[in-house]
């Protein structure tokens, strides 16, 4: 009993550095949202050139994967208070999500190592369910509505209602359409789905080895 407890421990927090990971990733894979501002027709959309806005959201992509406290300046896009807060609020969900995928990657070497040394492998069997578990329900409900998803999230994200952004104050908004965000949740999901495969492979030729 105590042996399960163990490894599902460990499974939980393999699981959970992969789907940090995925996210962390996610932020920072620039080439998604550069293939969107053609995909979603966004300089024909907003009136901005490819220029500008690859700056003001290479600026934003900055901000979030800093760990400094330097406050976020559009470099041609105006901001209210609001919205400065509200992005203030994303920096720090971000910020757990890498200290999650930092932490849970030494944690995660260490249960490897020590797992490793004993021949057991129950964790990565437990972190292949768990993993690929948690993108089928997300998927589920992303695939059924997508708007009420994103809408769901954010109130449960945030106490406030700053993240509903007037393009007149706020124009960034402009150049982040919905569609990208639901990009960022498939490929969110597609990565943690990797982290899972990757682990029931793992187990299953640790297995045959042992």
């Amino acid at each position: 009993m105590r042996k399960h407890i163990i490894h599902t421990a460990a499974a939980l927090v393999l699981t959970l550095t992969i789907i940090s990971l995925s996210v962390v990733f996610t932020l920072a894979f620039r080439p998604l949202y550069y293939h969107d501002i053609h995909a979603l027709n966004i300089p024909e959309r907003t009136g901005y050139s490819e220029e500008m806005i690859r700056e003001n959201y290479d600026v934003l992509i900055d901000y979030n994967l800093s760990f400094g406290e330097e406050p976020l300046e559009f470099p041609s896009l105006a901001m209210s208070e609001p919205g400065r807060i509200h992005f203030e609020e994303v920096k720090d969900i971000f910020n757990l999500f890498k200290y999650m995928a930092i932490g849970g990657t030494l944690l995660g070497a260490v249960c490897i190592w020590m797992f490793g040394r004993r021949k057991e492998y129950l964790y990565l069997k437990l972190t292949s369910v768990l993993a690929v578990a948690l993108p089928a329900v997300i998927g589920l409900f992303v695939a059924v509505n997508w708007d009420w998803a994103f809408v769901t999230f954010h109130h449960i994200a945030f106490d406030n209602d700053y993240w509903i952004f007037d393009p007149a104050t706020d124009p960034v908004i402009n150049i982040l359409p919905d569609t990208f965000f639901l990009h960022c949740a498939l490929l969110i999901l597609g990565g943690v789905v990797l982290g899972s495969v990757v682990c029931g492979a793992a187990y299953r030729k640790l297995q045959k080895r042992k």
